[in-house]
């Protein structure tokens, strides 16, 4: 059965799994559901229209579901989407979306939020992320697969990071950060690829050389954006296993602006 502390505040239309758990003081709201598995700390609130997938460990102290901090929000409706295995440390802070952003806040599956993260209204999180204390997204941005953010990591509003990249703790992002990247600085600035991380997720050394290539290209060659993605276009037949990867890093490099630009 359902395992409700006595003194945890959770509406009657609520829509909690049989094998959900949920601490003391902690208060659910009427648009909430909660699939099989997850466990809840003591005082959290969860409120809005938000919806916890399986098996999460939500602890302590955190906040989930509450409207926007956006002066033009006017109570219209957006949601909270959580998926599966989550674990978010103590005193997270996650935003419902707008309709100015697709309506939806969205956490993947098997990410790891530490204490104070704050995700904000319209940020979509993939999935295999890992956000230190502190990690703070603006409104709207967009984080890729096994993306690992240092501790007091604060990101600009729209910006997109890309898979696989990482920053250094206190970085500062105004711009994209591409796939695979390592950046540090106030603003933010590449310092090297992930090969370390990719070593670890089973990458070829035929992957990391296009990786390496890409890096090359991109920050060793001074050349525009323009003519280093015609050169890493070429990479895919020098290193056939590495199609998905160039493909990534080529997809993510169209879609950003001029006035955003890429981390550099």
């Amino acid at each position: 059965m359902t395992t409700i502390h006595s003194t945890a505040l959770v509406d009657p239309q609520a829509q909690l799994d049989s094998s959900v758990s949920v601490g003391p003081y902690t208060v659910i709201g009427p648009n909430v559901k909660v699939a099989a598995g997850t466990t809840i700390g003591a005082h959290c609130v969860i409120e809005g229209h938000t919806t916890i997938g399986r098996d999460n460990r939500i602890f302590q102290f955190n906040s989930l579901g509450a409207i926007p901090q956006d002066k033009k929000y006017a109570g219209e409706p957006g949601e909270l989407v959580i998926g599966d295995r989550n674990t978010i440390r103590e005193f997270c802070t996650f935003n419902i979306g707008t309709p100015g952003g697709g309506g939806v806040t969205r956490l993947g599956n098997d990410n790891w939020m530490m204490a104070y993260v704050h995700l904000a209204h319209d940020c979509l999180v993939g999935n295999n992320t890992t956000f230190a204390n502190n990690s703070q997204l603006a409104g709207h941005v967009t984080v890729d697969d096994w993306v690992i953010l240092g501790g007091f990591t604060v990101v600009h509003q729209f910006v997109r990071i890309g898979a696989h990249s990482m920053t250094a703790m206190c970085s500062l992002l105004f711009a994209d950060l591409p796939p695979f990247v390592m950046c540090q600085g106030q603003p933010a600035e590449a310092r090297s690829m992930n090969f370390e991380g990719l070593r670890r997720r089973g990458f070829s050394p035929e992957r990391i050389a296009a990786v390496k290539a890409m890096h090359k290209a991109l920050y060793r060659e001074d050349l525009p954006l323009d003519t280093a993605q015609t050169q890493i276009a070429g990479l895919s037949e020098k290193y056939p296993e590495s199609v998905p990867d160039v493909q990534m890093m080529l997809s993510f490099l169209q879609q950003t602006t001029p006035q955003r630009g890429i981390v550099r």
